[in-house]
């Protein structure tokens, strides 16, 4: 097979899985209320279901326990009346899961990782959620699209353009190159939806400062993997990987977010 064939060989399953999964996240988007509780909660489950088996290879039911744990915690907690009992309810399986696992081959830094990276899905799917649920479908779709086009301008640019590496001993594939493309393309997001919806620069800025922690969680799921020594954080979606290689950066925009509407006022109105 030639260099090119090799370079672009996962080109055909990679756009075939993303149009299944962007058909599937439409539909939930769209419909909201309990089909997009249930379908991010379920992905949170099944991501951190693939941590502990990164992490914890040996405890496979275990990882399984955990997975439903976090996914029903995640539910639930989207449902919650009480504010003051969102926060405890997503940190619940960390702790959980600390207990619970073996020691594995690196205790320390292994229980870790599995602590603060559950939080972190767990955390980041409510915000997801909470988008939708408060701001309605249109910026829920100015999110997704972000990440999007990031990922998809990161990709051609890195693979086309070359040139220095982002952060070799994490990401040796990622490039300067796709990172500014993944933020220029961000930037133009966020324009087309400032023209349409309001909220002028600060929506470019966001925009851009998505791009950037989605590639920021991206690349830290790549040193976990490099961690633990794995190419895919498991084989569910062909092409991609696994949920986790799939979805990290939208962990990484989804944390960010919450930040932001919290300092910011963001998004500016809640139209959808």
């Amino acid at each position: 097979m030639s260099a090119a064939g090799t370079q672009w060989g996962d080109l055909a399953p990679r756009v075939l899985s993303a149009i299944a999964m962007l058909v599937i996240g439409a539909i939930a988007v769209w419909a909201g209320g309990f089909w997009i509780h249930f379908l991010v909660s379920v992905a949170c489950g099944l991501m951190v279901w693939e941590l502990v088996r990164m992490l914890h290879s040996r405890d496979s039911q275990k990882s399984m326990w955990l997975a439903l744990i976090s996914g029903a915690a995640l539910f639930i907690a989207s449902y919650a009346p009480y504010p003051t009992v969102i926060l405890p309810m997503l940190l619940a399986p960390s702790f959980v899961g600390f207990s619970m696992l073996s020691s594995g081959q690196r205790p320390i830094v292994g229980r870790r990782i599995l602590m603060s990276y559950t939080a972190l899905i767990l955390i980041a799917g409510f915000g997801l959620i909470a988008l939708r649920d408060d701001f309605g479908i249109t910026w829920m779709a100015w999110l997704l699209i972000v990440v999007i086009v990031t990922d998809v301008a990161g990709y051609f640019a890195g693979r086309m353009l070359g040139g220095p590496k982002f952060w070799p001993a994490v990401s040796p594939k990622k490039t300067w190159s796709g990172t500014i493309a993944g933020w220029i393309g961000a930037a133009i997001v966020g324009l087309i939806f400032a023209k349409l919806y309001g909220g002028g620069t600060l929506v470019v800025l966001v925009s851009v400062a998505a791009a950037f922690a989605s590639q920021l969680g991206d690349i830290t799921e790549s040193a976990i993997k490099r961690h633990v020594g794995v190419k895919d954080s498991s084989n569910l979606i062909p092409g991609h990987g696994g949920l986790l290689d799939r979805f990290d950066g939208m962990l990484g925009a989804g944390l960010l977010l919450i930040f932001v509407e919290l300092a910011f006022n963001f998004p500016p109105n809640a139209a959808g």
